[in-house]
């Protein structure tokens, strides 16, 4: 992402100073109906937001135009997030702990950080508007602390040891969040630029000279995979040298 948009983003327009990083006093929580009559509570701010950020995008994001949708006081937002920041994390989040429901661990590690890799890739591309920017960061919230306890788990389990554990699972989550990051960006362009970069594979590519670009040449036929995603075969090859690992560990 261009560190412009990162920085609109990220940036609070109704309040820039508000930066700790410490939790909102429960006091300071509303317990009231706002105007429109809606008791706010964190969850509530979360869903509101990514419902706007889903329909109008992470640019257009503002905590006034939050509160707008909630029909509060856009002060009121900071009872429950310090920040812009805080709440873009809890966004993050809550992708997490959407890819986490009903994982269940079937007894095959290699099987499980296959389904578990593609829920995290899957949950972001319902999303692509956070995707964009909730990919890039570590939120330290349980969602988060949960999964990452479940993917080291899954390879201590295959018999990695401590620090192989860690550096597989950065390799693997890093992959799946890596292409949904790439394919959020794909979703996000306009309708007319996708047909074209997925006519240029046809088009450009596939006329292209043998004496000119022999190798495109000869693969020609094969060159609109190339539209596709290439989450599944890179995680694939991910886990099968994984697995080999652990089968010449275990020898």
């Amino acid at each position: 992402m261009p560190d412009s948009q990162r920085d609109r983003v990220s940036t609070d327009r109704v309040s820039t100073d508000r930066v700790s990083t410490d939790r909102v006093p429960t006091e300071r929580k509303r317990r009231r109906p706002t105007s429109s009559g809606v008791v706010l509570s964190a969850d509530l701010i979360v869903d509101t937001a990514c419902r706007l950020i889903d329909a109008h995008g992470a640019q257009a994001f503002t905590v006034r135009k939050l509160g707008a949708a909630l029909g509060a006081d856009p002060s009121a937002v900071y009872r429950y997030f310090r920040n812009t920041e805080d709440l873009l994390l809890a966004l993050a989040d809550r992708l997490i702990g959407e890819s986490m429901t009903g994982f269940t661990p079937s007894g095959d590690w290699a099987a499980d950080l296959r389904d578990f890799g593609l829920r995290a890739y899957r949950s972001a591309l319902r999303h692509p508007q956070i995707a964009v920017f909730s990919t890039l960061r570590v939120t330290g919230r349980p969602h988060e602390q949960r999964a990452v306890d479940t993917g080291i788990g899954l390879l201590l389990q295959a018999g990695f040891d401590e620090a192989s554990a860690v550096r597989h699972y950065h390799a693997l989550v890093d992959t799946v969040l890596g292409h949904a990051a790439l394919d959020a960006g794909v979703l996000l362009l306009a309708p007319a630029q996708r047909a074209a970069d997925e006519r240029a594979w046809h088009a450009e590519y596939g006329t292209l000279p043998a004496d000119e670009v022999p190798s495109l040449h000869r693969v020609r036929d094969h060159l609109p995979l190339m539209a596709g995603s290439a989450v599944e075969p890179a995680l694939d090859l991910l886990l099968k040298a994984l697995r080999q690992e652990a089968t010449n560990h275990a020898s």
